[in-house]
């Protein structure tokens, strides 16, 4: 396995008990490094604060990742800028947690986990940018182009054939009762 491109890693005897606050910030060939891996035109900022504090599962980080990205509209591949202001909430374990379905707490945290000497923050934050970002984000010429190409949207979209006029032989059927 690859080193990540944004690693910013603690040891676990730096972390007690009380909570600890960890300010981290991409540079710019980290930044060029995560655009790329995450398919992006530019990743201009990437930064993150953490409070972080051991437990008895393991090490809790609470806090917020901020970036600003450039993707490519899915449609057009026309620069989009994005903020991404992110609330993150990760428990670090040294063992990966059991696969049985469990029911989750809607306070649970999200689980990462790590080699029991360090907690990689600059990976935790970079992932939770990729996943904050719309996986196929379409800009404002999108629609055009796609009209454009002969694509109807799904409000023009009609059923066809077998299924053509069922819905109105169904609400006449109704209508009859």
């Amino acid at each position: 396995m690859t080193a990540p491109e944004f690693s910013r890693t603690e040891r676990l005897d730096t972390i007690g008990e009380g909570e600890r606050t960890i300010a981290i910030t991409a540079n710019d060939a980290e930044r060029a490094a995560l655009a790329k891996r995450f398919d992006l035109i530019s990743v201009d900022r990437l930064e993150a604060k953490f409070a972080v504090r051991r437990d008895a599962a393991g090490v809790v980080a609470r806090g917020t990742v901020s970036a600003a990205v450039v993707q490519a509209c899915s449609v057009t591949d026309d620069p989009l800028p994005v903020t991404v202001d992110e609330p993150i909430a990760l428990r670090f374990v040294d063992h990966e947690p059991d696969s049985e379905e469990i029911e989750l707490d809607p306070d649970a945290l999200d689980t990462m986990v790590f080699d029991g000497a360090a907690i990689d923050l600059g990976e935790a934050a970079a992932e939770t940018m990729a996943l904050s970002l719309d996986p196929f984000p379409r800009g404002p010429n999108a629609a055009a182009a796609l009209k454009a190409a002969g694509v109807i949207s799904e409000e023009e979209a009609k059923p066809a054939g077998a299924l053509a006029g069922l819905k109105e032989a169904l609400e006449k059927r109704l209508d009859r009762s």
